[in-house]
Protein backbone atom coordinates (compact mmCIF):
# COMPACT_ATOMS: atom_id res chain seq x y z
CA UNK A 1 0.00 0.00 0.00
CA UNK A 2 2.94 2.35 0.72
CA UNK A 3 4.18 1.88 -2.85
CA UNK A 4 0.70 2.62 -4.18
CA UNK A 5 0.54 5.82 -2.15
CA UNK A 6 3.90 6.95 -3.52
CA UNK A 7 2.85 6.26 -7.11
CA UNK A 8 -0.47 8.00 -6.60
CA UNK A 9 1.19 11.10 -5.19
CA UNK A 10 3.84 11.25 -7.88
CA UNK A 11 1.46 10.85 -10.78
CA UNK A 12 -1.50 12.79 -9.43
CA UNK A 13 0.62 15.78 -8.48
CA UNK A 14 2.10 15.85 -11.94
CA UNK A 15 -1.32 16.63 -13.36
CA UNK A 16 -1.99 19.73 -11.26
CA UNK A 17 -3.01 22.54 -13.56
CA UNK A 18 -0.27 24.76 -14.92
CA UNK A 19 -0.34 27.75 -17.24
CA UNK A 20 -1.00 26.52 -20.78
CA UNK A 21 2.19 26.32 -22.84
CA UNK A 22 2.73 25.62 -26.51
CA UNK A 23 3.21 21.89 -27.09
CA UNK A 24 5.38 20.51 -29.88
CA UNK A 25 5.11 16.83 -30.71
CA UNK A 26 8.23 15.00 -31.78
CA UNK A 27 8.48 14.46 -35.54
CA UNK A 28 8.75 10.70 -35.10
CA UNK A 29 6.12 10.31 -32.38
CA UNK A 30 4.03 7.13 -32.47
CA UNK A 31 0.26 7.13 -32.66
CA UNK A 32 0.08 4.28 -30.13
CA UNK A 33 2.50 3.26 -27.39
CA UNK A 34 2.32 0.17 -25.16
CA UNK A 35 3.79 0.85 -21.73
CA UNK A 36 6.65 -1.48 -20.77
CA UNK A 37 7.93 -2.56 -17.39
CA UNK A 38 10.68 -0.17 -16.31
CA UNK A 39 9.22 2.84 -18.15
CA UNK A 40 8.92 6.10 -16.26
CA UNK A 41 6.53 8.90 -17.07
CA UNK A 42 9.50 11.03 -18.15
CA UNK A 43 10.53 8.30 -20.62
CA UNK A 44 7.04 8.10 -22.09
CA UNK A 45 6.69 11.88 -22.28
CA UNK A 46 9.94 12.04 -24.23
CA UNK A 47 8.55 9.61 -26.81
CA UNK A 48 5.77 12.05 -27.70
CA UNK A 49 7.18 15.47 -26.77
CA UNK A 50 10.34 17.46 -27.40
CA UNK A 51 9.84 18.93 -23.93
CA UNK A 52 8.70 16.11 -21.60
CA UNK A 53 7.74 18.45 -18.76
CA UNK A 54 4.75 19.58 -20.85
CA UNK A 55 3.04 16.18 -20.47
CA UNK A 56 0.13 17.66 -18.44
CA UNK A 57 -0.82 19.70 -21.51
CA UNK A 58 -1.55 16.59 -23.59
CA UNK A 59 -2.77 14.11 -20.94
CA UNK A 60 -6.49 13.36 -21.20
CA UNK A 61 -8.07 11.60 -18.21
CA UNK A 62 -10.21 8.67 -19.27
CA UNK A 63 -12.99 8.30 -16.66
CA UNK A 64 -13.93 4.89 -18.05
CA UNK A 65 -10.83 3.17 -16.62
CA UNK A 66 -10.04 2.55 -12.97
CA UNK A 67 -7.35 4.76 -11.40
CA UNK A 68 -7.07 6.89 -14.55
CA UNK A 69 -4.11 8.88 -13.18
CA UNK A 70 -2.00 5.73 -12.80
CA UNK A 71 -0.23 4.11 -15.73
CA UNK A 72 0.75 0.43 -15.73
CA UNK A 73 2.94 -1.79 -17.91
CA UNK A 74 0.70 -3.11 -20.67
CA UNK A 75 -1.47 0.01 -20.84
CA UNK A 76 -2.11 1.42 -24.31
CA UNK A 77 -1.53 5.15 -24.84
CA UNK A 78 -3.15 6.61 -27.96
CA UNK A 79 -2.46 9.99 -29.52
CA UNK A 80 -5.75 11.57 -30.59
CA UNK A 81 -6.95 15.09 -31.39
CA UNK A 82 -9.69 16.69 -29.32
CA UNK A 83 -10.91 20.13 -30.45
CA UNK A 84 -7.90 20.23 -32.75
CA UNK A 85 -5.38 19.72 -29.95
CA UNK A 86 -3.19 16.65 -29.39
CA UNK A 87 -4.17 14.51 -26.42
CA UNK A 88 -2.93 11.21 -24.99
CA UNK A 89 -5.76 8.84 -24.07
CA UNK A 90 -5.26 5.72 -21.97
CA UNK A 91 -6.99 2.42 -22.63
CA UNK A 92 -6.56 -0.64 -20.44
CA UNK A 93 -7.58 -4.28 -20.41
CA UNK A 94 -9.90 -4.32 -17.40
CA UNK A 95 -10.46 -8.10 -17.47
CA UNK A 96 -9.22 -8.42 -13.89
CA UNK A 97 -10.98 -9.25 -10.68
CA UNK A 98 -11.09 -6.41 -8.12
CA UNK A 99 -8.61 -8.31 -5.94
CA UNK A 100 -6.15 -8.77 -8.83
CA UNK A 101 -6.45 -5.09 -9.61
CA UNK A 102 -5.64 -4.04 -6.04
CA UNK A 103 -2.59 -6.29 -5.93
CA UNK A 104 -1.28 -4.89 -9.21
CA UNK A 105 -1.51 -1.21 -8.28
CA UNK A 106 1.96 -1.19 -6.76
CA UNK A 107 3.35 -1.82 -10.25
CA UNK A 108 2.22 1.55 -11.59
CA UNK A 109 5.05 3.49 -13.22
CA UNK A 110 6.67 6.42 -11.41
CA UNK A 111 7.55 9.87 -12.70
CA UNK A 112 11.31 9.26 -12.56
CA UNK A 113 13.52 6.34 -11.44
CA UNK A 114 13.21 6.74 -7.67
CA UNK A 115 16.07 4.36 -6.90
CA UNK A 116 18.52 6.86 -8.38
CA UNK A 117 17.63 9.68 -5.98
CA UNK A 118 16.50 7.74 -2.89
CA UNK A 119 19.97 7.88 -1.23
CA UNK A 120 19.93 11.67 -1.56
CA UNK A 121 16.55 12.11 0.16
CA UNK A 122 17.13 10.53 3.55
CA UNK A 123 20.42 12.06 4.64
CA UNK A 124 22.00 15.52 4.68
CA UNK A 125 24.07 16.31 1.62
CA UNK A 126 24.93 19.99 1.94
CA UNK A 127 25.38 21.69 5.31
CA UNK A 128 26.28 25.14 6.53
CA UNK A 129 29.29 25.68 8.77
CA UNK A 130 26.93 26.30 11.70
CA UNK A 131 25.05 23.04 11.06
CA UNK A 132 28.33 21.15 10.98
CA UNK A 133 29.62 22.76 14.17
CA UNK A 134 26.39 21.97 16.04
CA UNK A 135 25.85 18.43 14.74
CA UNK A 136 26.16 15.52 17.22
CA UNK A 137 29.48 13.67 16.98
CA UNK A 138 30.89 10.22 17.70
CA UNK A 139 32.96 10.29 20.88
CA UNK A 140 34.21 6.70 21.11
CA UNK A 141 33.05 3.10 21.04
CA UNK A 142 32.70 0.31 23.58
CA UNK A 143 36.05 -1.33 22.71
CA UNK A 144 38.34 1.68 22.18
CA UNK A 145 38.71 0.97 18.45
CA UNK A 146 40.13 3.54 16.07
CA UNK A 147 37.88 2.60 13.15
CA UNK A 148 34.17 1.77 13.42
CA UNK A 149 31.90 -0.17 11.10
CA UNK A 150 28.59 -1.97 10.77
CA UNK A 151 27.43 -3.57 14.01
CA UNK A 152 29.74 -1.57 16.28
CA UNK A 153 28.33 0.19 19.34
CA UNK A 154 29.41 3.84 19.56
CA UNK A 155 28.75 6.73 21.93
CA UNK A 156 27.46 9.98 20.51
CA UNK A 157 27.37 13.41 22.14
CA UNK A 158 25.07 16.31 21.33
CA UNK A 159 21.77 14.56 20.47
CA UNK A 160 19.16 17.00 21.74
CA UNK A 161 15.90 15.33 20.66
CA UNK A 162 15.34 12.12 22.66
CA UNK A 163 12.63 10.99 20.20
CA UNK A 164 14.98 10.68 17.24
CA UNK A 165 16.08 7.10 16.56
CA UNK A 166 17.58 6.89 13.06
CA UNK A 167 20.67 8.89 12.09
CA UNK A 168 22.80 9.52 9.04
CA UNK A 169 26.54 9.42 9.70
CA UNK A 170 28.74 11.80 7.74
CA UNK A 171 32.00 13.73 7.58
CA UNK A 172 32.74 17.29 6.50
CA UNK A 173 33.80 17.38 2.87
CA UNK A 174 34.73 20.04 0.35
CA UNK A 175 33.42 23.57 0.51
CA UNK A 176 31.01 24.67 -2.22
CA UNK A 177 31.87 28.15 -3.50
CA UNK A 178 29.68 30.25 -5.79
CA UNK A 179 31.62 30.61 -9.08
CA UNK A 180 30.30 34.14 -9.65
CA UNK A 181 30.25 35.75 -6.18
CA UNK A 182 32.76 33.48 -4.36
CA UNK A 183 30.22 33.15 -1.52
CA UNK A 184 30.56 30.06 0.67
CA UNK A 185 27.39 28.09 -0.10
CA UNK A 186 27.98 25.18 2.27
CA UNK A 187 29.99 22.01 2.72
CA UNK A 188 29.61 18.55 1.28
CA UNK A 189 28.34 16.05 3.84
CA UNK A 190 30.20 12.85 2.91
CA UNK A 191 27.82 9.97 3.59
CA UNK A 192 29.47 7.30 5.76
CA UNK A 193 26.51 5.16 6.79
CA UNK A 194 23.64 5.13 9.24
CA UNK A 195 23.06 4.42 12.90
CA UNK A 196 20.23 3.54 15.26
CA UNK A 197 20.08 5.08 18.72
CA UNK A 198 19.39 2.42 21.35
CA UNK A 199 19.85 4.48 24.52
CA UNK A 200 19.38 8.19 25.22
CA UNK A 201 21.77 10.30 27.23
CA UNK A 202 24.87 12.40 26.70
CA UNK A 203 26.62 10.45 25.37
CA UNK A 204 23.84 8.45 23.75
CA UNK A 205 24.42 4.86 22.65
CA UNK A 206 24.14 4.06 18.95
CA UNK A 207 24.55 0.91 16.86
CA UNK A 208 26.04 1.46 13.40
CA UNK A 209 23.51 -0.26 11.16
CA UNK A 210 25.28 0.44 7.86
CA UNK A 211 28.74 1.67 6.89
CA UNK A 212 29.77 2.52 3.35
CA UNK A 213 33.11 4.01 4.43
CA UNK A 214 35.35 3.78 7.48
CA UNK A 215 33.95 5.75 10.42
CA UNK A 216 36.11 7.55 13.00
CA UNK A 217 35.74 9.46 16.22
CA UNK A 218 34.65 13.02 15.50
CA UNK A 219 32.46 12.03 12.56
CA UNK A 220 29.00 13.56 12.73
CA UNK A 221 25.42 12.31 13.03
CA UNK A 222 22.13 13.94 12.09
CA UNK A 223 18.57 12.56 12.24
CA UNK A 224 17.11 11.26 9.01
CA UNK A 225 15.05 13.90 7.23
CA UNK A 226 11.93 11.73 6.97
CA UNK A 227 9.86 14.58 5.51
CA UNK A 228 11.80 14.41 2.24
CA UNK A 229 10.28 11.12 1.13
CA UNK A 230 8.12 10.36 -0.73
CA UNK A 231 9.06 13.13 -3.15
CA UNK A 232 6.03 14.96 -4.54
CA UNK A 233 7.14 15.97 -8.02
CA UNK A 234 5.05 18.34 -10.05
CA UNK A 235 7.19 18.86 -13.13
CA UNK A 236 7.12 22.44 -14.36
CA UNK A 237 9.35 25.26 -15.51
CA UNK A 238 10.09 28.19 -13.19
CA UNK A 239 7.94 31.28 -13.71
CA UNK A 240 11.04 33.47 -13.44
CA UNK A 241 14.44 33.64 -15.09
CA UNK A 242 16.97 31.26 -13.56
CA UNK A 243 20.66 30.97 -14.32
CA UNK A 244 22.37 28.41 -12.13
CA UNK A 245 25.79 26.80 -12.37
CA UNK A 246 26.45 23.09 -12.01
CA UNK A 247 29.10 23.39 -9.31
CA UNK A 248 29.66 19.69 -8.56
CA UNK A 249 28.59 16.17 -9.48
CA UNK A 250 28.36 13.09 -7.31
CA UNK A 251 30.34 9.90 -8.02
CA UNK A 252 33.37 11.79 -9.28
CA UNK A 253 32.60 11.63 -13.01
CA UNK A 254 34.18 14.16 -15.36
CA UNK A 255 31.53 14.00 -18.08
CA UNK A 256 28.02 14.26 -16.67
CA UNK A 257 25.26 12.17 -18.23
CA UNK A 258 21.67 11.04 -17.81
CA UNK A 259 20.65 10.24 -14.21
CA UNK A 260 23.77 11.77 -12.69
CA UNK A 261 23.09 13.91 -9.61
CA UNK A 262 24.48 17.44 -9.69
CA UNK A 263 24.65 20.37 -7.29
CA UNK A 264 23.36 23.78 -8.41
CA UNK A 265 24.48 27.08 -6.90
CA UNK A 266 20.87 28.26 -6.53
CA UNK A 267 18.41 27.22 -3.86
CA UNK A 268 15.27 28.14 -1.94
CA UNK A 269 16.34 31.75 -1.49
CA UNK A 270 16.48 32.01 -5.30
CA UNK A 271 12.92 30.60 -5.61
CA UNK A 272 14.05 27.25 -6.95
CA UNK A 273 11.55 24.54 -6.03
CA UNK A 274 11.34 20.76 -6.15
CA UNK A 275 10.02 19.75 -9.58
CA UNK A 276 11.49 22.69 -11.48
CA UNK A 277 12.95 21.61 -14.83
CA UNK A 278 15.83 23.62 -16.30
CA UNK A 279 17.64 23.51 -19.63
CA UNK A 280 21.34 22.66 -19.30
CA UNK A 281 23.60 24.79 -21.49
CA UNK A 282 27.08 23.61 -22.43
CA UNK A 283 29.39 26.59 -21.94
CA UNK A 284 30.99 27.82 -25.13
CA UNK A 285 34.75 27.37 -25.47
CA UNK A 286 37.05 30.37 -25.35
CA UNK A 287 39.36 30.50 -28.39
CA UNK A 288 41.68 32.92 -30.13
CA UNK A 289 40.42 34.36 -33.43
CA UNK A 290 43.30 33.71 -35.82
CA UNK A 291 41.41 34.70 -38.95
CA UNK A 292 40.42 38.33 -38.40
CA UNK A 293 41.42 40.54 -41.34
CA UNK A 294 43.28 43.04 -39.17
CA UNK A 295 45.02 40.32 -37.17
CA UNK A 296 43.42 41.58 -33.98
CA UNK A 297 40.53 39.14 -33.58
CA UNK A 298 41.34 38.66 -29.92
CA UNK A 299 39.91 36.05 -27.58
CA UNK A 300 36.35 34.97 -28.42
CA UNK A 301 33.88 32.96 -26.35
CA UNK A 302 31.74 30.71 -28.53
CA UNK A 303 27.96 30.56 -27.93
CA UNK A 304 26.57 28.12 -25.38
CA UNK A 305 24.62 25.14 -26.75
CA UNK A 306 21.67 23.18 -25.32
CA UNK A 307 23.10 20.07 -23.69
CA UNK A 308 20.17 18.54 -21.80
CA UNK A 309 17.68 19.00 -18.97
CA UNK A 310 17.92 18.82 -15.18
CA UNK A 311 15.12 18.41 -12.63
CA UNK A 312 15.46 19.86 -9.13
CA UNK A 313 14.53 17.17 -6.57
CA UNK A 314 15.82 18.66 -3.32
CA UNK A 315 16.48 22.25 -2.27
CA UNK A 316 18.58 23.83 0.45
CA UNK A 317 18.75 27.53 1.32
CA UNK A 318 21.62 28.34 -1.06
CA UNK A 319 21.94 25.23 -3.22
CA UNK A 320 19.89 22.46 -4.83
CA UNK A 321 20.29 18.87 -5.95
CA UNK A 322 19.28 18.12 -9.52
CA UNK A 323 18.89 14.95 -11.56
CA UNK A 324 20.09 15.08 -15.16
CA UNK A 325 17.04 13.86 -17.07
CA UNK A 326 18.47 14.22 -20.56
CA UNK A 327 21.97 14.70 -21.97
CA UNK A 328 22.16 15.55 -25.68
CA UNK A 329 25.89 16.25 -25.49
CA UNK A 330 28.66 16.25 -22.91
CA UNK A 331 27.84 18.16 -19.72
CA UNK A 332 30.54 19.43 -17.37
CA UNK A 333 30.91 21.19 -14.05
CA UNK A 334 30.37 24.97 -14.49
CA UNK A 335 27.92 24.49 -17.34
CA UNK A 336 24.72 26.43 -16.66
CA UNK A 337 21.07 25.52 -16.07
CA UNK A 338 18.52 28.09 -17.22
CA UNK A 339 14.77 28.55 -17.52
CA UNK A 340 13.61 26.81 -20.74
CA UNK A 341 12.69 29.20 -23.54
Amino acid sequence: MKTLAICSLLLALLFISQPVQSVELKDDHPSVYIVKKGDTLWDISGIFLDEPWLWPEIWHVNPQVGNPHLIYPGDELKLVYIDGKPRIVLSRDEKLTPQMRVLSQGNAITTIPLDVIRPFLYSPRILSEEELDNAPYILSDEADRLIYGQGNKVYVRGIKDPNKKGFSLFRKGDAYIDPETEELLGFEAIHLGSGRKVRSGDPATMIISESVQEIFGGDRALPFDDQQFPPQFMLRTPDHEVKAYLIAVYNGVTQIGTYDVVILNKGARDRLEVGHVLTVMQSGRTIEDEFAADGEGGIITLPSEIAGAVMVFRTFEKTSLGLIMRANRSIHVLDTAVTPK
